[in-house]
């Protein structure tokens, strides 16, 4: 069997084509790396492949392509590793300054307790001291003096309600003759008819 041979300037025309298409396709694959790097997305195959709009295939089989892919993906593994690294060294700074704050705060607390216990210590001896000046016959003078006060305080309040509730009945009752002598002073003052 013969094949039948292919003219050559269509072979040239078909071989260049491919190789523009080839081209093209590399020209997205580099652009669709550089837009991940600027968006600061994963770079993975299957996320050139899309966004270049080329096979996974292509990607693999085509080495200019698997090597920028391949580039691509170790340099944002290192500048994850180096981002990691950075996040590390921020988070062990600020512990240590919040480990330092907190051995601080401890200082300032432990001051505080050690001054409130002396204050306390304070009161109470001024309270037993208080204690140790009165005696049963004074506290039962002034226990004595206290109910008497109450009670006094509590009949006052009752006569001031009392007071109270006359004044508003002779306030009303004067509105009343008020009214009474100004109906009365009508009457005189208007002629008889």
């Amino acid at each position: 069997m013969k094949t039948a041979a292919v003219p050559e300037p269509r072979t040239a025309a078909a071989l260049a084509a491919r190789r523009h298409k080839t081209e093209t396709s590399l020209q997205r694959v580099r652009e669709a790396i550089a837009r991940l790097r600027r968006e600061k997305a994963q770079v993975s195959v299957a996320a050139v492949a899309r966004r270049a709009d080329v096979s996974r295939t292509f990607l693999y089989d085509n080495a200019e392509a698997r090597t920028a892919v391949a580039t691509a993906m170790a340099e944002a593994g290192e500048r994850r590793t180096q981002l990691l690294a950075d996040q590390d060294d921020e988070r062990e700074a600020t512990w240590r300054e919040r480990a330092l704050n907190a051995e601080e705060a401890l200082k300032a607390a432990h001051g505080e307790i050690i001054a409130q216990r002396a204050r306390t210590g304070e009161l109470l001896g001024q309270i037993r001291d208080l204690q140790a000046e009165w005696t049963e016959e004074a506290i039962q003078r002034i226990t004595t003096e206290n109910t008497t006060l109450k009670q006094r305080l509590r009949q006052l309040t009752a006569d001031n309600r009392t007071l109270d509730e006359r004044l508003k009945a002779a306030r009303s009752n004067l509105r009343f003759q008020d009214r009474r002598v100004a109906d009365l002073e009508a009457q005189i003052t208007s002629p008889p008819g």
